[in-house]
């Protein structure tokens, strides 16, 4: 019975691990599941401690399983060396800062922002849930530290809405267009295109479909997680939180397919996607994106990388994908910048010629 459990675990296992080939639009509650992908490691680890305490002989069995699902388990937890040294780099910072409301922790968010950026140097900084410079001075702050060009879009349907996406750079902007994609309100993605000592870089800054879910929503989901919930209440939430969350892959996913045309659209230049996916590592968003480019936290980064901060909802959902010509060679999450319910993004690249 045991053997025969430790089998279906692995069995399910890696059919939650290879989900992110499923296409959320066909199959939206399949999608889902890649969420779950931890707790079937977990499981598999108790296995491992089982054979290893009562019957050695079957150890090969979990550890089988592990070796099948190789490729999810670097995806979700990649280990990699040490960043390289190099001459020559580029310091981009991807973070939704949550219109700089300070995550209920700070009353001086955008100075605690800025000194934190002011540290780190960074040569770009792409900003989710960035506001509108009509309702704060907020370009006049990133030029005090060095970033002179800046530019924020609007996407929310209302134009008087302070919720943006924006860049804050180093190099001259010399253009922007915005991809356009059905979207709920709040979601959207811009590129630019920065000049760089004659060389031209784009920097797509992606704001993806959310889950929408309510705070409501996020309570009672914490009260599955504990146990305090009904049996029968638990079956009715799980149902209406699953609903929700393939819906909103079902959007992400045509928003994310649009986003992979306009890379393909755009080869000659060398090319940076950034933002807040909304999505998990194991999922089609990140699937996609990565068949085109590198994904920089898989490729350098180390560890799970949880990019979102709140109890419950602990998920690295913030990516940072780079065209095959730039060399990523450091990629963590900043835990200790909690100024915002999203930790930053920080990666350096090394950006090569084209081919």
């Amino acid at each position: 019975m045991v053997t025969g459990a430790n089998v279906a675990t692995i069995g399910i296992m890696l059919l939650v691990g290879y989900s992110d080939h499923i296409h959320p639009a066909q199959h939206p509650l399949l999608s889902t599941v890649g969420m779950t992908f931890p707790f079937f490691i977990v499981v598999n680890m108790l296995f491992l401690f089982f054979w290893i305490l009562f019957k050695w002989t079957r150890l090969w069995i979990p550890v089988v399983g592990f070796l099948l699902a190789y490729v999810p388990i670097t995806i979700y937890l990649p280990l990699n060396p040490s960043a390289k040294p190099a001459d020559s780099t580029l310091k981009v910072v991807s973070y939704n800062v949550c219109t700089y409301g300070g995550n209920h922790k700070y009353d001086n968010a955008v100075e605690v922002i800025m000194e934190y950026l002011a540290d780190e140097k960074p040569d770009i900084v792409c900003v989710q849930e960035d506001t509108d410079n009509r309702h704060r001075r907020l370009f006049d702050a990133y030029r005090r530290i060095g970033l002179t060009y800046n530019d924020t879009a609007a996407i929310e349907s209302n134009s008087r809405s302070r919720n943006c996406i924006g860049i804050h750079t180093r190099y001259p902007i010399v253009r922007r267009e915005r991809i356009d994609y059905p979207s709920a309100t709040g979601n959207g993605s811009m590129a630019w295109w920065l000049d760089r000592g004659g060389d031209t870089l784009i920097v797509v800054n992606n704001h993806f479909e959310s889950c929408h879910l309510t705070q409501t929503d996020r309570h009672q989901y914490k009260q599955i997680l504990k146990g305090e919930m009904a049996r029968d209440s638990v079956r009715s939430e799980s149902k209406m939180l699953i609903v929700k969350l393939a819906e909103a892959n079902a959007k992400r996913s045509v928003q994310i397919d649009r986003v992979c045309q306009f890379v393909k659209e755009h080869p000659e230049h060398s090319v940076i996607v950034c933002g807040d996916f909304n999505d998990n590592p194991i999922s089609y968003s990140r699937y996609a994106m990565a068949k085109q480019l590198t994904d920089c936290y898989v490729t350098v980064g180390n560890g799970i990388g949880l990019s979102y901060n709140q109890k419950g909802f602990n998920f690295r959902i913030d990516h940072l994908f780079c065209s095959k010509d730039i060399e990523p060679l450091e990629c963590r999450i900043d835990s200790k910048m909690d100024a915002s319910d999203h930790y930053p993004l920080v990666c350096r690249l090394k950006i090569g010629a084209k081919p």
